[in-house]
């Protein structure tokens, strides 16, 4: 660990209660985001999705269950792949236990991965998570929401977080918000990319308060660290 300040107990409460300023701006500048998030328009959902789950076929408005608000992770898992992203992996970790509380906020929260269902079943249960997974390889799902990505897309470009990325990969990461009313409409209301999902990995959150943050800038890139849970050596 490199040298850090050392200080008094008075020093450090003087500098703690000017973050602790900083740290409320954020927080009410958070606030203000999410009201901004929640304000924006929804667009109806026309075209019909077909998922595979554990019982079988279900549209995207069965997803919902039976709460109005439905989150899909976009889990970067493409056809025989034979396992997950490293990466995704560690967001479902972060999020697998969420589900019970957030349906009693009147939320669905699934994980959708663009390989067949039998594939996305095995991994489920190896890594032991609890939040349903759905397969989208049926459906314009994946493409729609701008996660998976043609050949002729990775070597040309495609969208990808609301830009053009010259050559994204096979499957991207991403979640997205939807919404139905009381007489079954579904619609889209939000989703979001690459630093966008930072809010959902938690273990990095704790990370950030630990002395050493993140501690990744010695890497070859950032979370080069990372492994699936049952993967590390130790």
């Amino acid at each position: 660990m490199s040298a850090a300040t050392v200080g008094t107990r008075e020093e450090w409460l003087a500098a703690r209660v000017a973050l602790l300023k900083e740290e409320k701006a954020l927080n009410r500048r958070r606030d203000e985001l999410a009201a901004q998030r929640r304000a924006l328009p929804w667009v109806p959902v026309d075209k019909e999705y077909v998922f595979v789950g554990a019982d079988g076929e279900r549209t995207l408005f069965e997803l919902f269950g039976e709460r109005s608000q439905l989150l899909t992770y976009h889990f970067m898992y493409g056809p025989g792949w034979g396992e997950g992203c490293p990466s995704c992996s560690f967001i479902t970790d972060c999020i697998d236990g969420t589900g019970v509380h957030l349906a009693h906020r009147d939320v669905t929260l699934v994980c959708v991965g663009h390989a067949p269902y039998d594939e996305l079943a095995a991994y489920r249960s190896r890594m032991g998570w609890m939040l349903p997974f759905f397969s989208s390889s049926r459906s314009d799902f994946n493409p729609d929401f701008h996660v998976s990505f043609t050949p002729d897309e990775q070597a040309n470009g495609a969208e990808y977080n609301f830009t053009h990325y010259a050559h994204p990969e096979e499957e991207l990461p991403g979640i997205s918000a939807f919404a139905k009313d009381d007489d079954g409409r579904v619609f889209h209301t939000y989703s979001s990319y690459e630093r966008g999902l930072d809010p959902l990995m938690s273990a990095y959150q704790l990370l950030d308060l630990a002395p050493k943050g993140r501690d990744e800038k010695s890497l070859p890139f950032p979370a080069a660290w990372l492994r699936r849970h049952d993967a590390y050596e130790d």
